[in-house]
């Protein structure tokens, strides 16, 4: 790459803002997505608060930051099946649903790192 190259810098800056026109897309159009990032803003301070160290923080915060990553997503999944089109078809439906199963999967994923940390602090 030759000194002065502005090329990754474009590539970095379209990306970043693709991603960020992503995350209003995802807050506009997603209900569950908003009321998730307003339980992250409670989850992020209660985490940093109760976990004892630096590793059982990450955990706390990173376990429910997963649960954002996969409903953004499960939301591009719905996006692109809607897409394809609005009338019912078995895999349509399938693809739907396997995509609000990892959200749950997240979701109880980040319970089970809640409660265990927690518990081990009583």
């Amino acid at each position: 790459m030759p000194i002065g190259d502005i090329e990754p810098i474009r590539r970095l800056t379209n990306a970043t803002r693709n991603s960020l026109r992503g995350f209003g897309a995802g807050w506009r159009e997603q209900a569950a997505l908003r009321y998730e990032f307003y339980v992250l803003a409670v989850v992020v301070p209660l985490g940093w608060y109760l976990g004892g160290n630096a590793v059982e923080r990450a955990l706390l915060i990173g376990s429910y930051l997963l649960v954002i990553v996969i409903e953004l997503v499960n939301s591009a999944i719905e996006t692109v099946v809607d897409r394809i089109g609005r009338e019912h078809h078995e895999l349509s439906g399938r693809a739907k649903d396997l995509a609000s199963a990892a959200v749950l999967s997240a979701i109880v994923n980040a319970a089970v790192v809640w409660i265990l940390i927690v518990l081990a602090q009583l």
